[in-house]
């Protein structure tokens, strides 16, 4: 019980970290596939120097076979995807809109579930599904530039897509692995997954400005060695369905700190259509139980 209280309170305070992530990443002097591999890059410090320190490397089983090493760094490939796509969603549409639709995780599951395993979902779900859609036309249509933000939609569902199988896959890893091993694993995995995309597509790879390196230090050790880290610590005594809806908490500390800092305004139309989309989300997830 005590650990679950545990588990339950480091995912709210990652979920809160987490939050952060989009405003950072629009404030980076780098583009969003760059920032994304600084990143995870510079996570990789804290979280080297957290394993090294902790009791897990000589308690907890390392990766040893080739496919102990694909379970811990997996979870790292469909994060790097996550990464690229959800930053690159966050300068095309606004902040509430692309933290909450790339947290769709839970429908995406569902979804693929019934798709390639053939397990079709109650009734709950298909009402939940409509429901979280009629939330994003009503969420788009608050904002004043509307017209321009599907696009950016669009990638903040495709990154929803990859943070599914995240979920899905970090779940695995986490039930064979410590949360150091995992983390330190898949973070290098997305690393060298991004790492070459950025250098192709990206026209400034290092930050020039001592305000520029903060940023992807706070996104580094904050957000992903942080936020990461304690949701991964959480999945041990959690139910993935539960902490990827537990995680909702993104999008309004993002929609916040928005509007405190980047002057987007959290419209009525607006605030209505992710509360439509949340509740969406949640009926879903209950009918896919």
């Amino acid at each position: 019980m005590v650990a679950n209280r545990r588990a339950l309170g480091a995912l709210v305070l990652g979920g809160i970290c987490l939050g952060c992530s989009p405003i950072l990443v629009r404030v980076s002097e780098l583009g969003p596939i760059a920032t994304a591999f600084w990143r995870s890059a510079l996570a990789l410090i804290p979280l080297a120097v957290g394993f090294g320190a902790s009791r897990d490397a000589a308690t907890r089983p390392l990766p040893r076979r080739w496919s102990d090493h694909a379970t811990a760094a997996l979870p790292g490939v469909l994060l790097a995807g996550d990464l690229i796509t959800w930053h690159i969603s966050i300068h095309l549409t606004s902040v509430t809109n692309s933290t909450l639709l790339a947290n769709m995780a839970p429908v995406v599951v569902t979804l693929g579930t019934w798709v390639f395993l053939r397990r079709p979902p109650h009734r709950a779900f298909v009402i939940g599904l409509a429901l979280s859609i009629v939330g994003v036309f009503v969420l788009n249509s608050g904002s004043s530039r509307a017209g321009s933000h599907w696009r950016g939609d669009a990638v903040a569902l495709g990154a929803a897509c990859f943070y599914a199988g995240y979920f899905v896959l970090l779940a695995r890893a986490r039930r064979a692995f410590s949360t150091g091993v995992v983390m330190l694993w898949s973070t290098v995995s997305a690393s060298v997954c991004i790492l070459p995309v950025a250098l192709v597509f990206e026209p400034a790879f290092v930050p020039t400005m001592v305000a520029g390196w903060a940023v992807v230090l706070a996104l580094g050790w904050i957000v992903h060695a942080g936020g990461q880290g304690l949701v991964a610590f959480s999945m041990a005594w959690l139910p993935a369905t539960f902490s990827s809806l537990t995680l909702l908490i993104q999008p309004v500390v993002a929609a916040i700190l928005a509007s405190m800092f980047l002057g987007e305004p959290l419209t009525v139309v607006q605030a209505a259509g992710g509360s439509i989309v949340i509740a969406g989300i949640v009926l879903a997830r209950r009918g896919a139980s």
